[in-house]
């Protein structure tokens, strides 16, 4: 299990704003809890399983109430595997920088492998859908350099929902742009990186206090 599972979607490394904020956030994380763990899932360098034919066929099978078998069951395992990966996480850091007014192809493919049913998620016939990681936290550190006047921002809505529908209610997010271009660049960095590292502070506080910290801390007496 991990304290914070930093899940990266910009494959700029060292030019990206989306990253810069996140080792802002990373920074005082660390400096608050030394100790605790940190799990980089880099959506660029960390393959994910491409969802074809046996993996459709695979939650099919589980939609319908049986379990899958064969080249179905070990689609399936490679699914519940990056699943188990993200779950295992007390909170979560996203770099979501926009991508064509949405989210980086590489997240959608991390999105759409984990959510699963019995999985991220589960169906009542009375109730609706209901988000399985219930009690976990978020921060989305969201840039775009698009013009306002000519672009529309899908990326925040659509991944806010996603994390709604998944159970993770407690969201937080930084915000740089939408015109990297204008003059106030740098005063516009300097309060994302202020935000970035103030919620890494509090998300480090949050994650000492938690019960599974309390656990691990009796198991390594």
């Amino acid at each position: 299990m991990s304290d914070l599972l930093y899940v990266q979607s910009s494959p700029r490394r060292a030019e990206s704003e989306s990253r810069r904020l996140a080792d802002s956030f990373l920074h005082a994380f660390r400096t608050v809890t030394p100790a605790a763990t940190i799990d980089v899932f880099d959506l660029w360098d960390d393959p994910l399983p491409v969802f074809a034919g046996d993996h459709v066929a695979a939650k099919m099978a589980v939609i319908g109430g049986s379990t899958p078998d064969g080249r179905q069951a070990t689609a399936w395992d490679g699914i519940t595997r990056v699943y188990e990966r993200f779950a295992d996480a007390d909170a979560y850091l996203f770099t979501v920088p926009m991508w064509n007014h949405g989210v980086p192809w590489v997240l959608k493919h991390l999105i759409d492998t984990i959510t699963q049913p019995g999985l991220a998620f589960g169906f009542d016939v009375g109730t609706g859908y209901e988000g399985l990681l219930e009690g976990k936290r978020a921060t989305a550190i969201y840039t775009s350099a698009i013009w306002p006047t000519f672009g529309d921002d899908f990326h925040s809505a659509y991944f806010e929902s996603w994390l709604r529908f998944v159970g993770i209610d407690e969201i937080h997010s930084v915000r740089l742009g939408s015109n990297l271009l204008d003059g106030e660049i740098e005063q516009a960095r300097a309060r994302a990186r202020a935000d970035a590292a103030e919620l890494g502070g509090r998300f480090a506080l949050e994650a000492a206090r938690s019960p599974q910290a309390a656990s691990r801390e009796a198991a390594s007496c």
